[in-house]
């Protein structure tokens, strides 16, 4: 297919491809997935060999959020039944980042739900950082704390963090559908205020609320003007409880197609499968891997997800390996360019359409919605904020 072979000498090259070309990768068939796949995959081993970084969350406070993010089960107004519990301390977050490490984790993403930190809140955070750092001294820490004011990126990263996690989620044509207690520029400006400081940059987007080929171009074609060293991809959890709970618009297949996309716009990025990669790419996950060269290990922030060492053996059963404390997980034209200065230990960085032959999306009918399997989606009852192990 001519077009995959241009986009993957343009990943090759750094390039970037048109919104044509990036769009047409998403009307590809269903006929044409393993060739797509494949050709992402020359591209993503080119960059990354065959390396997967593990990384694991900490929920250092969990719901009580003000904001009304429609996606979210921590949301204002949500009924979800998940664990709802204030700052954990500094060691009880310790103690739950150590068995992701034990894990294989060589990134900790510590969370906290609301608009943003307060000066108190970033000192919670900097001691816990600390408190997890003297236990692991070569461990990464990214923060995600929500909206940024002044000075506290720089605060963070003092303290000891490595990067900061905000997500665009979405297109800006489309952000106030989603959320409106803040503004899609409030985001932009706290991802610009991570990279200022020195932290490496980590944001991504959410799929599978609704949106078009056309906003799922647009917020990637975003990130990569945005240069985060780290792009997570979403794959939207309907949670019950809240707005988006019927949404179930996404299939294997265009979860793969849409891994492709993001990796041959932004080609030597680290991209994260992060959260609803069990319940949406399902069996199709290994497969995934071949995109992507990262993921989370164990659960999520109120969800439950694949036990830890399923995770261990399906990237051994599919031929790759754990990426190691002491390898960079980045190029080195990326790791020496001053985008990941603060690395530890020399460690990488942070968190449709159905058409044929590929050609541009246009009027290509929508895909059939997925069917929705509540099944798999488990609210969070283990690990931070419970007396129960975790899963790691």
């Amino acid at each position: 297919m001519d077009l995959l072979n241009t986009l993957v000498d343009k990943g090759l090259r750094r390039e970037l491809p048109t919104r044509e070309e990036a769009l047409a990768v998403l009307a590809t068939s269903d006929d044409d997935l393993l060739d797509v796949v494949a050709a992402a995959g020359k591209v993503r081993r080119h960059w990354f060999g065959r390396r997967v970084k593990l990384n694991y969350l900490v929920n250092l406070k969990s719901g009580l959020c003000p904001e009304d993010c429609s996606y979210c089960s921590q949301r204002l107004g949500s009924t979800a039944g998940i664990l709802k519990y204030t700052w954990l301390k500094p060691d009880e977050a310790s103690r739950a980042a150590a068995a992701g490490l034990a894990g294989g984790a060589k990134r900790v993403c510590l969370v906290a739900s609301g608009r943003g930190p307060t000066d108190r809140d970033v000192d919670r955070v900097s001691e816990t950082i600390k408190a997890i750092k003297d236990q692991n001294e070569s461990v990464e820490v990214c923060a995600c704390l929500g909206l940024l004011s002044d000075g506290q990126a720089e605060r963070l990263r003092e303290a000891g963090a490595d990067a900061y996690n905000h997500n665009l989620n979405t297109s800006e044509e489309t952000y106030a559908d989603i959320t409106t207690t803040h503004t899609y520029a409030d985001r932009v400006d706290t991802v610009r205020k991570a990279h200022a400081a020195g932290l490496s940059a980590c944001s991504g987007l959410i799929a599978g609320m609704g949106e078009s080929d056309e906003d799922l171009v647009d917020v990637v074609y975003s990130l990569r003007e945005l240069d985060p060293d780290s792009v997570p991809v979403n794959f939207l959890i309907p949670v019950e409880g809240t707005p988006l709970a019927k949404e179930w618009n996404l299939t294997p297949q265009r979860c793969l197609r849409i891994l492709a996309m993001v990796r041959f716009v932004c080609p030597d990025v680290e991209v994260r499968i992060a959260g609803g990669r069990e319940v949406h790419l399902r069996s199709m996950q290994p497969l995934a891997l071949n995109l992507a060269n990262s993921i989370f290990l164990g659960d999520y922030l109120t969800t439950e997800g694949q036990a830890g060492q399923a995770d261990l053996e399906m990237i051994a059963d599919a031929g790759f390996e754990v990426e190691g404390a002491g390898e960079v997980t980045l190029p080195e034209h990326r790791a020496s360019a001053g985008c990941a200065s603060h690395e530890a230990a020399g460690g990488g960085v942070c968190g449709s359409h159905e058409g044929g032959g590929g050609g541009v999306c246009g009027s290509v009918p929508a895909a059939q919605p997925n069917e929705a399997r509540t099944d798999l989606v488990a609210v969070r009852r283990r690990g931070a904020g419970t007396d129960l192990a975790p899963n790691a």
